[in-house]
């Protein structure tokens, strides 16, 4: 402790030190500039440990205070000028015998203050020794022993049962008694049992009585193993390859040893087994491995007993319809060992002759010239020939026939020359170039003067179809190519339609050929929708249930471009058809299952799935051109349903493995199917419901065909390989005559890109022109 005196001499100083530094530092700003570290925090000089202490004591109590005011009074009588008395000086001693130095530069502490600091204390144990007894450690919050377990019970194997009639269940290492845990009564139990806590077992820890839970980290075990995983959560159960030889071939070898002779010297031994296995099987002793099976068909075979049937059989009588074996055509000068020059063979003629096979043949030999007779070798397929003849004469039956002379050349059909079948494309005129990766679609207006290509770029585009200049673009998405572009069939409005993944766009694109009016009456027709639909009579969907088709307008920047109306559907279209009168038109989803066939009407802005349920997946649908006739082609059949009655009229069969594509006469009575297996059919559906004739032009698929709808006997495909192939197709006006198909020209021109050649074709509403699609990139006009 410190005297009064030193403190207000320290006191004065420094009060003076803070009024300089509060008259320096008055103006600055230094707020929390100057935290103290911890390091300052938790130094304290020794000057002021007395002053903490001294406060702590004051503030203990009033008997605290009387001890320090007599101590202090001791201190002051120290610090005065008299010279002590012997009283003070034994007091000084007794104070100094009491304080212990422990560290050098610190104020010692008396031993009684330093018996409280400590935490143990001195016994003597039972051979009069003393022994050090540590306090219990009271674990608080801060404490790093805070998760330590409570007091384990020590009582070994003893049975708890034994502890039943006393308060507590056994003793700690200490020896002191571990109470029982308090029980609840039934409906605290039936509480903990509702409320249950996590690591929850049910079960009863066996020593101390308490519920026995599972920590996070068993928790965590548990789900694992649940999971049929590892349960250590470090282990790698596919630890990477430790490669212990390198893959390079080493300059120096393991071993420098040379090879030894055993090595490439056949071994006498082994040759000595090899002869003794070789004996056994020569002798019998050793038979190759015969499954049961064929062991049994051999045993079997050696017990049947075969008879001969014709050994009896005597030679009958010759019957009045017995007809002699024909008789071999005499030799002639062919046949000779020396004939004339004019029937030796060229060298040329030999070459064919051997590479022709022996079945197409027209002689079995060639003409050799010997210079004798005896020079002449023997016959080489005597035998052969000899056993042929038998052959023919025993297994080919002999029947009186008058021959007839027909020329085999009448027997074939009389075709017209397809210089007389013209006109018909031959040359292409135009070429149009402009999308970026393959052309999809391709479609010519109903006037005959405007192009609609889409492609996979996902752009549409209107050319002027004689000068192959482009008028007209929009973009219709970024991520689906437009698979399909169709015209309105109908001349008083000028509509496109064309297919992006999910969305069927109708625009009406400028063009030279459209009036103001025209264009007015486009629009018009296109809006007429959506105030059929604003009037609330379109029909109601179930609650619940996604609606066929969503009409709607697909944006501002679409609408200046000239795109008016979005109908979204429940999968990507493939496929668009118009009918005839230009209100509905139907689209094609072959991923969509059920809903794959949608029919939509323009002027009620409606969307209606006809089928519940498809036999296999749709290809194509097309109307027919003069009856309220649908035809849907699927993967094998081509199915007709009339929309009138709304039942099924008739299924076709062409017999394909894969149908691609579908097209109708305009009479009505002829189908054409083209398919994925190369073939090109032609159905009379009044005839039958099987392929009038089957046409095999193209080494690879067909992809697209189409009837020229002017009139003239047209039509045409477009195939994998490139080209495309011409048809003269007409049909008489008498039943019963068979229409007359010849294939007039073949148009080469397209690239193949990835095995992928001409995709679809259009023919112009009155002359003789087609456009094709190629994935190229191009479009072509033939003329």
């Amino acid at each position: 402790m410190k005297s009064k005196p030193v403190e207000k001499k320290r006191k004065a100083r420094d009060e003076e030190s803070d009024s300089e530094s509060d008259d320096e530092l008055a103006n600055g700003l230094f707020d929390g500039v100057l935290e103290a570290s911890e390091d300052e925090e938790d130094y304290i000089p020794s000057d002021e440990i007395d002053d903490v202490d001294s406060e702590s004591e004051v503030s203990e109590g009033s008997e605290d205070a009387e001890e320090e005011e007599e101590e202090e009074g001791d201190d002051d009588a120290l610090l005065s000028d008299d010279i002590p008395s012997d009283d003070e000086m034994g007091k000084l001693s007794k104070d100094a015998e009491e304080l212990e130095i422990t560290e050098p530069g610190v104020d010692p502490k008396p031993k009684h203050q330093e018996e409280e600091d400590r935490n143990y204390k001195v016994v003597k144990d039972a051979n009069g020794g003393e022994r050090y007894v540590y306090d219990e450690i009271d674990p608080v919050y801060d404490s790093d022993d805070s998760d330590a377990q409570g007091p384990v019970n020590t009582i070994g194997n003893i049975p708890l049962s034994f502890y039943d009639s006393y308060p507590h269940i056994g003793y700690d290492i200490n020896g002191k008694k571990i109470l029982r845990p308090a029980t609840g009564d039934a409906l605290q139990s039936l509480l903990d049992t509702i409320e249950v806590p996590k690591g929850w077992t049910g079960l009863t820890d066996v020593n101390t009585g308490n519920p026995l839970n599972l920590t996070q980290e068993e928790l965590e075990l548990v789900r694992r193993v649940q999971h049929g995983l590892v349960p250590d959560e470090g282990y790698d159960p596919y630890p990477d390859t430790v490669e212990w030889f390198t893959s390079k071939q080493e300059t120096m070898p393991l071993s420098a040893a040379p090879e030894p002779k055993r090595r490439f010297l056949p071994s006498k031994n082994e040759a000595k087994q090899v002869m003794k296995l070789v004996r056994a099987i020569r002798e019998g002793r050793i038979l190759p491995y015969k499954p049961p099976e064929e062991r049994e068909r051999e045993e079997e075979e050696k017990e049947e007993v075969q008879f001969d049937i014709w050994q009896d059989e005597e030679p009958a009588a010759p019957n009045p319809m017995h007809i002699p074996a024909p008789k071999l055509p005499p030799p002639g000068y062919e046949m000779s060992y020396n004939p004339p020059e004019e029937y030796l063979p060229t060298k040329e003629e030999r070459e064919e002759w051997e590479k022709t096979d022996p079945e197409d043949r027209e002689k079995e030999f060639l003409p050799q010239k010997f210079n004798s007779l005896r020079k002449v070798p023997a016959w080489g397929t005597l035998v052969k020939e000899r056993f042929e003849r038998c052959m023919d004469l025993y297994l080919a039956p002999r029947v009186r026939k008058n021959r007839l002379n027909i020329d085999p050349n009448s027997l074939l059909p009389k075709l017209p020359s397809p210089a007389e079948l013209k006109p018909f494309p031959t040359v292409v005129q135009t070429i149009f170039r402009g999308h970026e990766g393959t052309v999809r679609s391709v479609a010519i207006d109903p006037t005959g003067v405007a192009l609609a290509t889409g492609g996979s770029d996902g752009t549409v585009r209107v050319w002027e179809l004689l000068t192959g200049r482009q008028v007209w673009s929009v973009k219709l998405s970024s991520e689906d190519p437009v698979y399909t572009v169709r015209w309105r069939p109908t001349k008083d409005a000028f509509v496109l339609a064309a297919s992006a993944g999910e969305d069927v766009f109708l625009m009406v694109p400028p063009h030279s050929s459209v009036t103001s009016t025209l264009d007015q009456a486009s629009r018009d027709v296109l809006a007429a929708g959506f105030g059929y639909a604003t009037n609330g009579q379109q029909p109601a969907t179930a609650p619940g249930k996604e609606p066929a088709g969503k009409w709607a307008r697909p944006g501002t920047k679409l609408e200046d471009a000239g795109v008016l109306v979005r109908v979204t559907v429940r999968s990507a279209v493939k496929v668009i058809t118009w009918h005839r009168r230009g209100d509905h038109f139907a689209t094609v989803s072959p991923e969509g299952q059920r809903s794959s066939v949608a029919i939509h009407t323009l002027s009620k802005h409606l969307t209606q799935i006809p089928f519940r349920k498809l036999h296999g997946l749709a290809q194509t649908v097309v109307f027919h051109p003069l009856k309220p006739l649908f035809f849907v082609a699927t993967m094998r059949t081509v199915r007709c349903y009339d929309l009138q009655k709304v039942e099924l009229v008739k299924i076709v069969q062409p017999g394909a493995k894969w149908i691609s594509s579908l097209d109708i006469h305009s009479g009505g009575d002829h189908l054409i199917v083209g398919s994925y297996d190369r073939r090109l059919l032609w159905h009379d559906l009044d005839l039958s419901n099987r392929p009038h004739k089957t046409m095999r032009f193209h080494p690879k698929a067909i992809r697209a065909v189409r009837f020229h709808k002017g009139g003239l006997p047209l039509f045409a495909d477009a195939s994998d390989d490139g080209t495309l192939q011409i048809f003269y197709g007409k049909v008489p006006n008498d039943q019963l005559e068979s229409p007359t198909i010849v294939p007039v020209k073949q148009l080469k021109g397209h690239k193949v890109v990835n095995q992928v050649g001409v995709v679809d074709i259009d023919w112009h509403p009155r002359e003789p022109w087609c456009v094709s699609a190629g994935a190229d990139g191009t479009a072509r006009l033939w003329m």
